[in-house]
């Protein structure tokens, strides 16, 4: 074992305790499935001597860390002193702890950054079935102000991860992909998570690529490591299918503007109900992007519509409306918001230019003021002539009783 980690860069600080049989795993396999794990192992007691070498040798190299991780076999290792020294004494050096956990109780992981269960162990943990996920999460998230921990990340199996915090939960999909064996998936998530953390990404992206990780490692058979290579695909993968997207939430989109701004592009915002899109829209918009690198529309929802334009709006639904503009290329993205104005998107986004139709003075635009307050510019683009949702209305209307009179000629 020691040299197989020195070859792979780790130092192998080992403490070994005699009298324990190392735990051997044998997998029991259908084609590529595995069915059973048989364990051949024993629980004991470990020697105050073993235990003080081992914290000797963890507080000896604790100060070099960017992040500690307890791993819990429940092998009688990782007991409660063990535990409780160690993470004070990286709490003292603002290193962040993240756990493992396998003992039916969390009392002993008291003070960690991070706890990393699967449902099983959360629901052992808290001592009730995990027949509703909701209920067993809510208990999660309650477990957290005893523990005095920031967060846990729960994996959900084939459902993926979800991020719980004392004021807030967040779930992240697995990608549906074929389950060949799950040996591993707990680690990996874990080893993920500490790596991202290390390198200052935050919970909710480090929480983003462990899903990711732990999908791909569930796909392969045994317990084998996930490779650079198939990282970076998998990322890509998805970075380009994020980019596809282009109705999102408001805060999807926030984040993706902070990254256009990073590479400093200029985002352009304008707004509308965009019923019945017609070519004044398209000229619009076209116009619009022209004003910056990026374009988002911020698009009345349906009952934002009936608010503005009455109670006959809109005649296509928010869900088509959203599609049907996010099927142009100039558009890269599309935000629904409910109120009536779209200011509270402006102060959020705040985009570099604001654009609407020159049938409005800069004075009447919505969050105009506050787009210059923060040196951004407000562009008022020239109409088409003619050419409206509400005139394409009528002249529908006046078509109907002639299109009626003649189908009854016919039909007589």
């Amino acid at each position: 074992m020691q040299s197989l980690l020195a070859e792979a860069g780790v130092e192998p600080l080992i403490t070994t305790a005699g009298g324990s049989p190392t735990t051997t795993k044998l997998r029991i396999l259908s084609g590529h499935h595995q069915m059973m794990r048989l364990d051949t192992d024993a629980s004991c007691a470990r020697s105050a001597e073993r235990q003080n070498e081992l914290l000797d040798r963890a507080l000896a190299v604790l100060p070099t860390a960017a992040v500690l991780v307890l791993s819990d076999y429940a092998k009688g290792v990782l007991t409660e002193p063990v535990c409780q020294t160690l993470i004070s004494s990286a709490h003292r050096l603002a290193i962040p702890v993240l756990v493992d956990p396998k003992a039916r109780s969390f009392a002993r992981y008291r003070g960690a950054t991070g706890i990393s269960p699967n449902t099983k162990e959360l629901s052992s943990a808290i001592g009730e079935a995990a027949a509703d996920l909701h209920q067993l999460l809510s208990a999660g998230q309650a477990m957290l102000a005893s523990l005095q921990s920031e967060f846990m990340a729960v994996t959900l199996g084939e459902k993926g991860i979800a991020v719980l915090r004392q004021e807030s939960r967040r779930h992240f999909p697995a990608e549906v992909r074929q389950v060949y064996d799950v040996s591993g998936a707990g680690d990996t998530v874990i080893a993920i998570l500490a790596l991202a953390m290390a390198v200052g990404l935050d919970l909710h992206a480090a929480a983003q690529v462990a899903n990711l990780a732990a999908g791909i490692v569930v796909g392969k058979v045994g317990t084998i490591p996930i490779h650079r290579a198939e990282m970076l695909g998998a990322l890509l993968k998805q970075l380009g299918a994020a980019r596809d997207e282009k109705v999102v939430p408001l805060e999807r989109i926030v984040e993706r503007v902070a990254g256009w701004r990073s590479a400093g592009e200029r985002v352009v915002f304008t707004n509308g109900c965009f019923d019945l899109l017609h070519v004044g829209h398209v000229t619009l918009l076209e116009q619009a992007r022209r004003v910056g690198d990026r374009l988002i529309v911020g698009l009345n929802s349906d009952s934002s519509v009936r608010r503005v334009k009455g109670a006959s709006r809109p005649l296509v639904c928010e869900r088509e409306r959203a599609k049907v503009l996010a099927a142009l290329s100039v558009v890269d993205a599309v935000v629904l918001f409910d109120e009536s104005t779209p200011l509270r998107l402006i102060e959020a986004i705040r985009p570099d230019a604001l654009v609407k139709g020159s049938d409005y003075t800069e004075e009447d635009v919505v969050g105009a003021r506050e787009v210059k307050a923060w040196g951004g510019r407000v562009e008022l683009i020239p109409l088409v002539d003619g050419v409206s949702t509400t005139r394409l209305i009528a002249k529908s209307v006046a078509r109907v009783p002639a299109t009626t009179e003649s189908i009854s000629a016919v039909a007589g």
